[in-house]
């Protein structure tokens, strides 16, 4: 990898393009490097994960607006049109990638990334696959595109920090999938250079759509970058171009919207014909709530059969997570947010309350996408009571774990410090989810599959889950063309079953 030093420079400085960062992450997306066959095997994981979470969310409000209004375009004359997930009617590209997109995210339920910011890396394969399917590409040309979506992602997020300047996580998708799209298609750099620029300029955003009390935008924010990366692809190979320096102008990114005029930020990205790997380090989700509670999730789970006990409100004096600054202030007490609290909050809220998922898990040994965030089930007298005790504070120590850059060491978990009515004091602690690659029970193509049928059971007929996972494995050949059989059609009844908003289009 060669670190990138990135500065705000005046204007009269006239900084290069070639000197600029989003010229350095075209230079990487036209790279022609190949994709070697581990980071290929974990694409192709992702993209069944993808399909997993789109699938048990065909239902859900989000998902059935935002396929209403993808479907109300028709498919432009310049391609085949890409398909829409649960239906067989294709649309225009940016919007199959918006519709696509709310469905891959509604249930905070795939891959993520942790560094200096966080992000959901998965969120790149809507917009890339979209337009590739439009553009008639092959299964090896998507690797090739989804390689660089993931690679410049996770670089971005592991040097440049977002939440800090309170800017949502997706001004790092934007770029990506746009440079991800570049590769897809061959672009050359200067065409991919003014993508990134524009996709970014449109898709910074401040993180008010994570704070308080979330609502069901938190699934259209990264449906809308990725919609808005593909725009920008549209518009940059019709010549049009960006504003420059997208990042290190003097009223640029860095500049107003982040560390400021005297900020610098160090970014490592591959250098000439090393193989993008990035991917490698993201991991998925066993659970669907935001990543950081995964590992206390599974926490509570064993601490559910070892002390059930702790179930019980009236045997519970006090539970206080001690966990790393980020856990602590997003999704911990740390965030001041009374709505982590609230038995009323909405779902997208309770996924972002680990005082709540942790009571919950304590209480019933388990988790799940629906049935765990029910209203009945946060307004449980019993689990109120449980939830009103637990807290977090932050730990200088699983706060250096959580940056740290050794991944043998780098941890999303805690310890868990556990006072009964009694006196009895309780500590236990986890470092990564059972299903991180240095967890308990690592997810490999098994746990993907397994995941996929499960939450595809009742949705997807078993012919149509067989002849998807077929398509998937064997994506590396896939001809020209047959992008589409990576689509899945809901049972009958399923989507007719819901009833579209209407709205203007």
């Amino acid at each position: 990898m060669i670190e990138h030093s990135v500065r705000v420079h005046r204007s009269e400085e006239n900084l290069p393009h070639e000197e600029q960062l989003a010229w350095k992450m075209a230079e990487v997306a036209v790279d022609p490097v190949e994709v070697d066959a581990e980071s290929a095997e974990m694409i192709i994981n992702r993209v069944i994960d993808n399909a997993a979470v789109a699938v048990a969310s065909l239902t859900r409000a989000p998902i059935v607006s935002a396929r209403a209004q993808a479907l109300s375009h028709a498919v432009p004359a310049g391609g085949q049109g890409a398909s829409v997930m649960g239906v067989e009617r294709r649309t225009s590209p940016e919007w199959a990638a918006w519709a696509n997109g709310v469905a891959v995210r509604e249930l905070d339920f795939h891959d993520t990334f942790l560094a200096a910011d966080y992000s959901h890396p998965g969120d790149n394969i809507p917009p890339i696959l979209a337009v590739a399917e439009h553009t008639g590409r092959t299964g090896a040309e998507l690797l090739r595109g989804l390689a660089t979506g993931y690679e410049l992602q996770v670089d971005l997020v592991r040097a440049i920090c977002l939440h800090e300047h309170k800017i949502d996580h997706v001004a790092h998708l934007g770029p990506s999938a746009a440079a991800g799209i570049g590769t897809l298609l061959g672009l050359d750099t200067e065409t991919i250079f003014q993508a990134i620029g524009q996709a970014l300029h449109t898709t910074t955003a401040t993180r008010q759509s994570r704070k308080g009390e979330i609502s069901t935008w938190k699934a259209h924010a990264p449906a809308f970058a990725g919609k808005m990366a593909v725009e920008a692809v549209d518009r940059a190979m019709r010549g049009q171009t960006s504003p420059v320096p997208i990042y290190e102008g003097e009223d640029g990114v860095i500049a107003w919207l982040l560390g400021g005029p005297e900020a610098r930020y160090t970014v490592p990205l591959p250098g000439p014909g090393e193989a993008k790997r990035s991917i490698l380090d993201t991991y998925t989700k066993e659970h669907s709530a935001e990543y950081q509670a995964q590992a206390w999730i599974d926490l509570a789970r064993r601490l559910h059969s070892e002390h059930p006990e702790l179930g019980d409100p009236g045997q519970v004096d006090s539970i206080v997570l001690r966990t790393s600054h980020h856990t602590h202030f997003v999704i911990g007490s740390g965030a001041n947010d009374p709505q982590k609290y609230d038995p009323a909050a909405s779902r997208e809220t309770l996924d972002h309350s680990l005082p709540y998922i942790v009571a919950v898990a304590l209480q019933d040994g388990a988790w799940h996408h629906v049935d765990s965030y029910a209203p009945e089930r946060a307004s449980r007298e019993d689990t109120v009571a449980l939830w009103q005790r637990i807290t977090t504070e932050e730990d200088p120590e699983w706060t250096r774990r959580y940056h740290s850059l050794d991944l043998a060491e780098k941890a999303f978990g805690g310890e868990a410090v556990i006072t009964l009515q009694d006196g009895t004091v309780l500590r236990e602690e986890i470092a990564v989810a059972d299903a991180h690659p240095l967890g308990a029970r690592p997810f490999t193509r098994a746990q993907y599959i397994e995941k996929f049928r499960t939450l595809a059971e009742g949705i997807v007929p078993e012919a149509e889950i067989a002849r998807f996972l077929d398509a998937a494995e064997n994506l590396t050949d896939l001809p020209a063309g047959e992008l589409g059989r990576l689509n899945l059609l809901a049972a009958p009844g399923v989507i007719g079953a819901v009833r579209a908003p209407k709205g203007l289009f």
